[in-house]
């Protein structure tokens, strides 16, 4: 297998060279698909992974599953590790145990396939710049995600990247310009967006069953309390490159609490439950109600409360009270049950995963005909970005889309930050008459990291 080294001097030209990355012109992914070819090994999707912890090892998975899909090459910084559980307890992620299913899988195939081996590094770039990769799969934690995606987007790949789509709002912005600039084919991991019980809420809303919507509640679960694992700051594990896995977020010292499964708790790396979770409700929430190229005109965080930890810094509970277009009171809150509710003038409609129901009970009978308004469907997320790359269309969760569905978040910690309620444009995608707001929405990185 091959590994990266990371020296002093390496991890220094490393970050100079990542952070001074100069976007290519927009070109064609130099593989074009038919939808109509077979699954010959030439006409296969060559698919490369960045990040194989939990989330990636499962996107993986399903992707190999797909007859005209083969994983080529694979990314991560940690050779082996079991998440959040001690060394050689439960399953094994990382890029080893990665690397071996794969070949496995392939080795399966054999007579099927043209397979020569799997591609392995700890270098984004080096598995971005492959010719026998037409699509990557980014699964890192959120503050690698704009990085990477940016990556792929030069060189010409076709992307797959996990929710939230960014981990600070200005990237989130640049992100999804530069998907539109090139036309290239994007899909956020927000596989509500092909669940059955999910299409079926929206299309109800959308053909008016409750009249005209006049608040909109989206339940999230409570943030992180306790650390469930060790806090001890301790030497990084012999496999793992923690200044890279660090990357561009500030240089903490190393604690399993803060680590493999539980990064998010701290918002050098993510954004808590909240924003974990508010690609999904609210994501389905702004499908409902047709606000995927909109957003809130006031946003206000209250009664948020914090972890007794110092291990943590996202909040544990949360509020955040908008206003929408419409004149929609909009709420988002660990305080609501779990899900996404649209509240009209003539009922409710409530979804959530594996849970639907309606103030009309009519309507979550499954021969009702929720009307002539329909929504794309999709049966399956990971099928329906292949085809996307494919047909070379647009996905059903495009970039634009997914940043639109996370924008109360960044807007909810800016607010409680400031104290204030923020008035918010967004055509522009600027806090109106407040400096200070913007300047914290445009946040940087540690040097020599920048957008």
């Amino acid at each position: 297998m091959k590994r990266l080294k990371q020296s002093a001097q390496s991890r220094r030209r490393f970050l100079k060279q990542a952070a001074g990355i100069v976007v290519a012109p927009s070109i064609l992914s130099h593989r074009v698909f038919g939808a109509g070819e077979s699954t010959s090994p030439s006409s296969r999707l060559n698919v490369g992974v960045i990040g194989v912890g939990g989330r990636g090892f499962a996107l993986m998975q399903e992707f190999l599953k797909q007859g005209d899909v083969q994983i080529t090459a694979l990314c991560d910084v940690d050779r082996e590790h079991y998440r959040s559980n001690p060394w050689g307890k439960g399953r094994a992620f990382g890029l080893e145990p990665a690397q071996r299913q794969v070949e496995k899988h392939n080795a399966d195939q054999s007579g099927k396939s043209s397979y020569k081996g799997c591609f392995v590094t700890n270098d984004y770039r080096e598995l971005c710049h492959r010719d026998d990769v037409d699509a990557v799969i980014v699964a890192t934690p959120d503050h690698w995600h704009y990085h990477q995606v940016m990556e792929a987007l030069a060189r010409g790949k076709d992307v797959y990247c996990e929710k939230p789509i960014t981990h600070t709002f200005m990237e989130g912005k640049v992100l999804y310009r530069e998907v539109l600039r090139r036309k290239s084919i994007f899909q956020t991991g927000s596989q509500q967006r092909s669940t059955g019980n999910f299409h079926k809420a929206v299309e109800l809303v959308r053909n008016g069953h409750i009249g005209r919507i006049q608040k909109v509640e989206v339940g999230l679960p409570p943030g992180y309390t306790e650390p469930r694992v060790s806090t001890d700051i301790e030497p990084p594990p012999a496999g793992l490159d923690y200044d890279l896995w660090t990357g561009p977020a500030p240089l903490l010292p190393y604690m399993r609490a803060r680590h493999h499964q539980l990064w998010r708790g701290h918002l050098a790396y993510g954004g808590g439950n909240i924003m974990d979770w508010i690609g999904h409700h609210n994501d389905i929430a702004h499908w409902g109600a047709a606000m995927d190229d909109s957003g809130p005109l006031e946003v206000e965080a209250v009664n948020w409360t914090e972890s007794e930890t110092d291990v943590y810094n996202t909040p544990v509970e949360y509020e955040v009270r908008c206003v929408y277009p419409g004149d929609i009171n909009w709420t988002i809150s660990s305080k609501l049950q779990m899900g996404t509710k649209w509240i009209g003038e003539h009922g409710w409609i409530f979804v959530d995963r594996g849970k639907f129901d309606a103030s009309d009970k009519r309507w979550v009978a499954k021969d009702f005909n929720p009307g002539p308004a329909r929504v794309f469907r999709s049966a399956n997320h990971v099928r329906n970005f292949i085809e996307g790359v494919r047909e070379r269309r647009e996905c059903i969760a495009p970039a634009e889309t997914a940043h639109r569905s996370i924008t109360p978040g960044h807007l909810g910690y800016v607010s409680h930050q400031l104290g204030r309620k923020l008035k918010f444009d967004a055509r522009t995608e600027r806090v109106l008459n407040d400096s200070e707001a913007n300047e914290l929405l445009n946040s940087s990185y540690r040097k020599p990291w920048k957008i």
